[in-house]
């Protein structure tokens, strides 16, 4: 199934809740991996995820990335990159939220590797998936200050009482 297809299925069991599809067409890589669809609704997320991995024609059985990123204009965004193993297409989704209410539903009830991958993105970014059945740091103390792949971090001079080598 071509991604044309997809985005087309996707828009017309979801209208409103999914938006554009970008695609990079700078070499056939960025075209295959750089490819994305908007989700307007991140609310949806879930559902979308649900609906793509038990589609028959779909089968989205394998999230093979979930990363997040700092926009710079006070959004964070989380890709998700999906595969059919079975069906062999690929296809991802973007979802942007608001750096000051930064929530996401987890997709960990859709495939339970998303567990440390949402994890991570919590860790370093500091974007809550609601649901997640254990989410707690799993790369830095629970008690250190912020999170380092924010644009707007600032390395702590001390942490528990230790200069920081930085």
């Amino acid at each position: 199934m071509t991604a044309a297809e997809i985005v087309e299925k996707l828009s017309a069991n979801f209208y409103q809740k999914v938006g554009e599809w970008h695609e990079m067409k700078a070499s056939p890589y960025m075209t295959r991996m750089g490819s994305y669809m908007d989700v307007t609704d991140a609310s949806f997320i879930r559902d979308i995820c649900l609906f793509l991995r038990d589609e028959p024609d779909l089968v989205f059985n394998n999230l093979m990335l979930l990363s997040s990123l700092d926009n710079g204009d006070k959004t964070f965004s989380v890709v998700y990159h999906l595969e059919s193993m079975t069906l062999k297409h690929i296809f991802a989704l973007k979802v942007t939220v608001p750096e000051a209410n930064p929530i996401v539903p987890s997709v960990v009830s859709v495939w339970n590797h998303a567990n440390w991958q949402e994890r991570e993105a919590w860790d370093m970014m500091g974007i809550q998936f609601q649901g997640h059945p254990d989410l707690r740091r799993i790369l830095l103390d629970e008690d250190y200050p912020g999170f380092p792949l924010r644009k707007d971090f600032k390395t702590p001079e001390f942490f528990r009482g230790m200069k920081v080598p930085y």
